[in-house]
Order: structure tokens, then C-alpha cells, then sequence
């Protein structure tokens, strides 16, 4: 006979589970005191929201999902921003949550809220457990929906009784499942497509940026030789250094990409997700380009998203199919190709312009310079994202992440030391603007406890920069989004992280590089200024601008 926090964390550990984050509470202890035993790491947080960040990154980072764990009332509530994050950024992430006993109400309902009805609309299935002996059969069914196309979040709450309750009762192995491949015919009717197309875009998307699919992408791009760009969250789906990238689709209509995407006479979708902020807009232009869908689940039909065929089903085994098809047959005109160059060329504009405080062009170079080619950069969200989208090369698969569908501020710092228990032997660089930063800040602590080197890049401008920039793009007075900062050197070093604070743009580059070196968690904070970047985009991109003050 085992109790039922046994059965939980003997089913995880089956899953290959070898850490859990989160904030246990009263209604927890059983399953602490089998994690105690077991060979899984509890990774205590200082906040249930970057458990579940660091929980969802990890399913984004590796496939197999993340798991975290909160009492229940105000630590599971506290869950649903990264459950959120997790749900609309295809992110396979398990959360546990305790609640009080169901065979008796001796605290009445004490802490007790309907965290099921809560999580509802934000998992792909969220459920009580309410006999120990179901536990084995149902922990393997959330893996099981947790991993299955389209990846999520999925919830299991478990009463302190039933933690308690022992059941005499086996595990549920696991086995390998094939995904459904496309119909050949749908196939064929692709691939003529593609054939009969004088100027073909690959476009890879969200779905198409999964760590199983690197390989299959990257050849399908080599043998058909298409150009291709991608959406934000596909980014780094297929090497940015590849000669065929056009760039990535950080805004919606009118950037230098987007003269590419005009010029096409087919785009090959791979893989988007209607989550993203559009990369393009269908219908904008009279006889535009044609669409072809490629996913794992058929396209969601959207005002700014139609397309003209579809490939359903795994995505990896449809690019190999197609391009079994392709290889060597195409023959497109090279306009896209020439094209290349002045987009590439306009994107990198300024990107060593000296002036202080560091521009975001500046930034995006400098970062790009001190990290190798496997270096991992997270960013938090704000109007750095942008810039990073547009102007960062990537090199290897996974290593600029950020999020374009939730788009949650404070999830930078957290990701980041994800990305570090992944892949300890890499670089890994968390970018945040102050307010996001500030969001999850207290992470410095779990950052330095668990001994990571991990490198911290605070943008200090003093103001919530992307809203201060949309409002004065809309043409709104400058108004209630700025703020004060702590001194963030002394700040990083009140959690035994060590703080800089760079004062020139020729020293940004050596200061983190130095930090790298150094080893442990350092923060750097650095004075930007956005004010110019309002001014480059808006011009650029079709409008004028009104002034922005820096912060």
C-alpha cells in the first residue's frame, strides 16, 4: 500500500520528472515529504507566478512538460498568469495544487476558492483528484494531454486527504505515439502549388518552432532553396545565419519585410498560430499572395489569416514530404533573394551608433556580439522586443526567446534561469525593461541560491516604454506611465548578486562580457532611450511621430 503523494511523485518520477517549482503550502506536506525521498529536486521560487514561468519554459525548451506546485486559494490563483502564458504560448506545463480535505470541513471554507472553475479556460484539462487509487491512471493522461498537439498547461488539485489515502494500485507506463501524417492528396495539391509559384515565401510560425522540428525545417529550407522568414515565436526555428532568411515579421504590415511578403505570389505557412499578433495581413492587397497552411491542427480562420489550402498533420514528416517532391524541380524568380539584401541592410541601420543612453539598435548589436553562436537570450516584454525581433540573428535553434501571445511582462528573469537548468554549459542573458523586471525581481534570490551564472540586463528608462510609445503614436498626451527605480546595483546586491551599472554605449559590450566571465548572477543596468525609437519606427513605417521625452 502506498498513500497517494507517494503514487503522485512515484507517477512523476515515470514521466522522467526531475524537478518541481513552486510554493508549497499546509495542504501540500504529504507530497513534500515524499518529494523528500524521491530523486525529484523541489525548487522553491519566491513566487508562484515564476514557478509557473520557469515550469512553462521548460516544456517550451524540451518538449516534456514542466511541473510546478502551490497550495491552494491565493498560491494556486497565482498560477493562472503563467497557466496563461503557457496555454496561449503552446507550452506543455503541469500544475499541482493542494486544497483542503474533501471528506470533512473542519475550516469550513477557510482559503477555499474554485481553482477547477479558475483554471478552466486557461488548460487543456483541469481536474480534482478525488481517490489515490486513480492517481497513476490520471497523472499519465495529463502528460499525455499536456504534450499532444496543440501543447499546454494542464491542472490536477489534490485534497489533503486524498494526499494522505493510501491505494494498493500500479503505474501506467508510457509509450511512443505517432502523430497523424497529412493526407497524400493534400500533399500533391501543395507541392503543385508550390511548383506553379514564381516568387514562393516560407513563413515559419509558433507551431513550427518546436525543438523535434529543427532538423526536418532546416532541411526542407536547404533542399527547396525558398527564401523564408518568420513570425516572432517561430524565430530561430531555422538558422537566422542561413542565406535564404529574409528577416522576422516583428510588426504587423508596412516594416522592410513586408516587402517581401507584397512581392510573394505564394506563402508557405508552417505552423502559425493565430495566438501571435499578425505577421501579415490577408486581403490588404488586391490579388495577394496565396496561403498554404501547414499545422498540426487545421488553421484557425481569421479576418487577417484565410488561407487557400491546407496540410494537416505532423509537420515534420509534411516538410520532408514536400520536399521529397521539390528538390531540384523549383525554379523561382530571384527577386526575393535580391530583396534580401536592402531588407537585411535597412534592418541593421545605426546598429553601432554611440550616442548615450544606449539605443535600442546599439543593443540588440552589442548583446549579439557577446553571446556565441548556442548562447541563450529571454526576453521579458517590452518595446526592446521589437528591436530584438527584428534585428537579433539567430544561429542555433531555441536561443532568442521571447513571447508574442501572451505577451506578459515578468516572465524574462524567471525564463531565463529555466534556460540556465537546461542547458548549464551555455550562456544564458535575461533582458527586461524596469517594469517587467520589477515584476518578478525577488527571483535574484532563487537565482543565487540555486548557484547559476546567469547575467541580468535591466533597460532603465524609468517608464513603462511600449504603452509611453503606442500612446504617443495614437497621438495621446505623455501621461501616467513613468516611475522611480530602486539603485539597481545595490538592489542585486542586497540578494548576494553582484550589480553594475554601465555609463557609456562603448561600455555595454565589456560589462557584460566581464559579468559572463565572472560567474554567479549579475545584473547590469543600463539607461535607454526610447525617444528616438519612436521617431525611427513610426517614420519609417509610414507616419510621423510625436515626441517622447526619455524617462
Amino acid at each position: 500500500m502506498s498513500k497517494g503523494s507517494d503514487l503522485l511523485v512515484a507517477a512523476l518520477e515515470n514521466e522522467g520528472v526531475d524537478r518541481i517549482f513552486g510554493i508549497p503550502g499546509e495542504e501540500n506536506l504529504d507530497v513534500v515529504e515524499s518529494l523528500r525521498s524521491s530523486k525529484i529536486e523541489l525548487v522553491l521560487t519566491r513566487h508562484e507566478q515564476a514557478a509557473a514561468f520557469m515550469a512553462a519554459t521548460h516544456g517550451r525548451l524540451t518538449g516534456r512538460p514542466g511541473v510546478c506546485i502551490s497550495t491552494l486559494g491565493p498560491g494556486a490563483l497565482n498560477f493562472t498568469t503563467g497557466a496563461a502564458y503557457a496555454h496561449l504560448g503552446a507550452m506543455p506545463m503541469l500544475m499541482i495544487t493542494g486544497q483542503k480535505p474533501i471528506m470533512s470541513a473542519r475550516q469550513a471554507r477557510f482559503q477555499i476558492v474554485d481553482v477547477i472553475a479558475a483554471m478552466r479556460p486557461l488548460t487543456k484539462m483541469t481536474r480534482q483528484i478525488v481517490s489515490a487509487a486513480s492517481i497513476p491512471t490520471i497523472v499519465r493522461d495529463a502528460f499525455r494531454v499536456a504534450t499532444e498537439e496543440r501543447p499546454g498547461p494542464v491542472h490536477l488539485e489534490l485534497p489533503e486527504d486524498v494526499a494522505a489515502e493510501e491505494a494498493d494500485v500500479a503505474l501506467v507506463p508510457s509509450h511512443p505515439i505517432d502523430r497523424p501524417v497529412a493526407n497524400p492528396a493534400a500533399i500533391e495539391r501543395a507541392a503543385a502549388m508550390i511548383l506553379q509559384a514564381r516568387r514562393p515565401l516560407i513563413m515559419i510560425g509558433a507551431a513550427g518552432n518546436r525543438p523535434r522540428l529543427v532538423e526536418p525545417l532546416s532541411d526542407f529550407v536547404r533542399r527547396t532553396q525558398i527564401p523564408f522568414f518568420n513570425t516572432q515565436m517561430g524565430k530561430g526555428a531555422v538558422t537566422g545565419g542561413s542565406n535564404l532568411y529574409v528577416g522576422t515579421a516583428a510588426l504587423s504590415e508596412r516594416d522592410y519585410v513586408h516587402e517581401a511578403i507584397d512581392s510573394a505570389d505564394l506563402i508557405i505557412s508552417v505552423g502559425h498560430d493565430t495566438v501571435e499578433k499578425p505577421p501579415f495581413l490577408m486581403g490588404r492587397v488586391a490579388g495577394g499572395p496565396r496561403v498554404i497552411h501547414i499545422g498540426y491542427v487545421s488553421a484557425s480562420v481569421e479576418e487577417v489569416f484565410h488561407p487557400d489550402a491546407e496540410v494537416v498533420g505532423d509537420i515534420g514528416a509534411t516538410v520532408t514530404a514536400l520536399a521529397d517532391r521539390l528538390g531540384g524541380k523549383l525554379d523561382p524568380e530571384p527577386g526575393l533573394l535580391k530583396m534580401r539584401q536592402h531588407i537585411l541592410a535597412r534592418i541593421n541601420d545605426r546598429a553601432e551608433e554611440d550616442r548615450f543612453p544606449v539605443t535600442p539598435q546599439r543593443l540588440v548589436h552589442d548583446v549579439r556580439a557577446v553571446m556565441p553562436e548556442d548562447g541563450i537570450v529571454c526576453l521579458d516584454n517590452g518595446m526592446y522586443k521589437i528591436w530584438f525581433a527584428r534585428n537579433y540573428r539567430t544561429h542555433v535553434a531555441n536561443t532568442l526567446l521571447l513571447d508574442n501571445a501572451l505577451a506578459t511582462m515578468g516572465a524574462g528573469l524567471p525564463s531565463a534561469m529555466m534556460a540556465k537548468l537546461v542547458h548549464p554549459e551555455r550562456r544564458v542573458l535575461s533582458v527586461c525593461g524596469d517594469g517587467g523586471f520589477m515584476m518578478n525581481s525577488q527571483e535574484l534570490e532563487t537565482a543565487v541560491r540555486l548557484k547559476l551564472d546567469l547575467v541580468v540586463l535591466v533597460l532603465d528608462d524609468s517608464a513603462f516604454g511600449m504603452i509611453r510609445w503606442k500612446q504617443a503614436v495614437d497621438h495621446f498626451p505623455d501621461y501616467g506611465m513613468t516611475f522611480g527605480n530602486p539603485d539597481f546595483v545595490a538592489y542585486a546586491e542586497s540578494y548576494g548578486a553582484k550589480g553594475h551599472r554601465v555609463t557609456s554605449t562603448e561600455a555595454l559590450a565589456p560589462t557584460l562580457e566581464a559579468a559572463f566571465a565572472a560567474g554567479g548572477v549579475h545584473l547590469v543596468a543600463v539607461p535607454i532611450d526610447y525617444s528616438e525609437n519612436t521617431r525611427v519606427l513610426v517614420d519609417e513605417l509610414g507616419g510621423q511621430a510625436p515626441q517622447v521625452e526619455p524617462g
